[in-house]
């Protein structure tokens, strides 16, 4: 009795200074094999005895024992099966990414379902938020799931001066108002802009991609504009439309001039692909859109089309040069995001010279119905074939 108690305790002993010199450089499988390892040479008892000495699960050193018994064999960077370990907080609660999305968005704070951004929230904040509404989340997943969409920290940027229009925070929440009407009804939405226009040729494009060492892809020193051709040279225009209930996008490239005539193509050039494909009950269309300098300072910051696609336009090309018009469309073709974005895009040859004055003679024939609050900036365009409603002016 006395020696095999004493036997037992050598074997302790060794086996606690083995997992002490060992356990810096093991990783979660390897310890769970020797582990199984020692327990195996021990014989009878030895799961008990490893457990004893090094603290490792009885259960661990079970789950070893069957992986060498079954010969299994996992690739080197790994330590779990496809698909062990713990599950993503998304794929445990289907609606978090939605919450979140929505408390990152609102115009006004306590409005989650507020279409357009408005907020300045930490994680922290966003993590007790997250609670109130049923989720059990730490505010390291918030910062993880924010960078996921697309969200970042980011500091101030000196860029106003003056004053900020007394009407400006009563224009977003008209607009997120405007919005939500839309969607009740089910009727299309869209916020419309102008992507920066974009030299076409082997110039550099801010950003890296992953390519062999030593490598990069060559480009010209000086930006200088290329002369057009069919294919190649001068500048791209990229005019975008963006589903806000869909998710989808649209972007005529142009190669002519940045006027209100190609706006009005590429919407209704959207309107003719996506549009009305999807919303064949259609009776109206909300566009939102800068519109210049006639709308409050800033308001531009809000415009959906900015960080809902153009952003992920700009990611999924950085660092390829936009060497000629059939690589520009295809490069925007081809952008998605991770929450489903899907985006067309099609080459505009057509002809918009700019300087073209609208008659004052011509705007009256326009039927425009000006809303009550601030119709300089809010306003109906009615078809020329029938009167204005007025139940759909606010």
């Amino acid at each position: 009795m006395i020696g095999g108690w004493y036997v037992a305790a050598v074997d302790l002993a060794t086996l606690r200074a083995k997992h002490a010199a060992l356990s810096p450089v093991l990783t979660e499988r390897s310890r769970r094999v020797w582990a199984a390892t020692e327990a195996q040479a021990i014989g009878y008892g030895g799961i008990t005895q490893v457990a004893r000495a090094t603290g490792i699960a009885a259960s661990t050193i079970q789950r070893g024992l069957r992986e060498l018994a079954s010969g299994e064999t996992l690739a080197g960077t790994r330590n779990r099966k496809a698909g062990g370990g713990r599950k993503r907080a998304t794929d445990l609660d289907a609606t978090l990414l939605r919450d979140l999305d929505a408390l990152v968005e609102p115009t006004a704070p306590g409005d989650p379902d507020s279409p357009l951004r408005w907020t300045c929230l930490s994680a922290r904040t966003l993590a007790v938020a997250l609670e109130g509404l049923g989720h059990h989340i730490s505010h390291t997943v918030v910062a993880e799931l924010l960078h996921g969409l697309g969200y970042s920290l980011q500091g101030n940027a000196k860029t106003r001066e003056g004053r900020q229009h007394v009407d400006r925070d009563a224009q977003f929440r008209y607009i997120a108002g405007r919005v939500r009407a839309a969607q009740r009804r089910r009727q299309p939405m869209i916020s419309v802009d102008t992507k920066k226009k974009e030299l076409v040729g082997d110039f550099k494009n801010t950003g890296r991609t992953w390519r062999p060492a030593k490598s990069p892809q060559r480009v010209r020193v000086h930006d200088f504009v290329i002369p057009a051709t069919p294919t190649t040279g001068g500048k791209a225009i990229p005019y975008g439309v963006y589903d806000l209930h869909r998710n989808e996008g649209w972007v005529s490239v142009g190669i002519d001039h940045d006027t209100a005539t190609f706006a009005v193509q590429s919407i209704r050039r959207w309107w003719q692909q996506m549009g009305r494909p999807a919303y064949r009950q259609a009776q109206s269309l909300l566009i939102t859109a800068d519109a210049g300098g006639s709308i409050p300072p800033g308001t531009s910051k809000w415009n959906k089309i900015e960080h809902r696609l153009f952003s992920h336009i700009a990611m999924n090309w950085r660092g390829t040069p936009l060497v000629d018009l059939a690589t520009i469309v295809s490069l925007i073709g081809s952008t998605h995001s991770r929450s489903g974005l899907r985006v067309r895009s099609e080459l505009d040859r057509g002809d918009y010279p700019g300087g073209v004055t609208v008659t004052d003679a011509q705007l009256a024939t326009v039927h425009l119905e000006r809303h009550r609050f601030h119709g300089d900036w809010n306003y109906t365009i009615h078809p020329a074939t029938r009167k204005p409603d007025k139940s759909v002016v606010a």
